[in-house]
């Protein structure tokens, strides 16, 4: 069971319906109807995962997220969007959201959401703690402390991006599309939103590359998708 979760939602009766379900999952079940609200409870007491709403009064949705992912805590989002639009949605998830739920949705569906999201957490952690580090060429990837490097040079990942980058390391040479990397790395829930992961992949290359215009540990296969080099970069001179 959870210790605690914050739902960030202006809707009153909606926050306190989901709350009394979510109550099946963690001890403490917090209601907050803004965005800086919000932010300050987080800062006061950090839940283990916030439901949060998409158009909320005095800062949206997307900004709360964008500022829980600059904390140095990793807190799981699960974004809730009364928007049709399936750019919103991916906008969401490029801004860090875990997954999304579309309103009016079932209860039912917003527990099972929230446990498969705790899950994944928990499966990254345990596999995070468990693992090698993982060199390649001036490329360092440290899962237990989720840290990454080249040449010795730190470089700052979003969680996201670190999955996505240790999904392909941990699996040289192979070919994935864009669908099999959203259900490994996004949970299988965002099918039909394979620009997520171009984007994530050409911030990842602006980041790691030395021209990102001719990438050589994440590379493209065209018509198929993405895989990660098998064989190390060589060096200048």
């Amino acid at each position: 069971m959870l210790e605690s979760i914050l739902i960030v939602e202006d809707q009153r009766d909606l926050a306190e319906l989901a709350a009394l379900h979510l109550g099946e999952i963690a001890r403490d079940v917090r209601v907050c109807g803004d965005g800086p609200s919000a932010l300050r409870e987080v800062q006061s007491r950090a839940p283990d995962l916030v439901v949060l709403d998409l158009g909320l009064p005095g800062l949206d949705g997307l900004e709360v997220c964008r500022r829980l992912r600059a904390l140095p805590r990793y807190i799981p989002v699960l974004m809730l969007t009364a928007r049709g639009s399936d750019a919103e949605r991916v906008l969401g998830l490029e801004t860090g959201a875990d997954d999304y739920l579309v309103k009016p949705f079932n209860v039912l569906e917003l527990v099972a959401r929230a446990k498969a999201i705790v899950r994944r957490m928990e499966g990254l952690a345990r596999t995070g703690a468990q693992a090698a580090a993982i060199s390649f060429g001036d490329l360092a990837i440290d899962p237990a402390r989720r840290s990454v490097s080249v040449g010795g040079r730190e470089i700052e990942l979003t969680a996201k991006e670190f999955d996505l980058l240790l999904h392909f390391a941990r699996h040289p040479g192979r070919v994935f599309s864009r669908e099999q990397l959203l259900d490994s790395v996004w949970g299988g829930a965002h099918a039909g939103y394979a620009h997520t992961v171009n984007s994530h992949i050409n911030r990842l290359r602006a980041k790691l590359e030395t021209d990102p215009a001719n990438p050589h540990y994440l590379r493209t296969v065209w018509g198929v998708g993405y895989k990660f080099a098998d064989d190390p970069p060589r060096r200048a001179g």
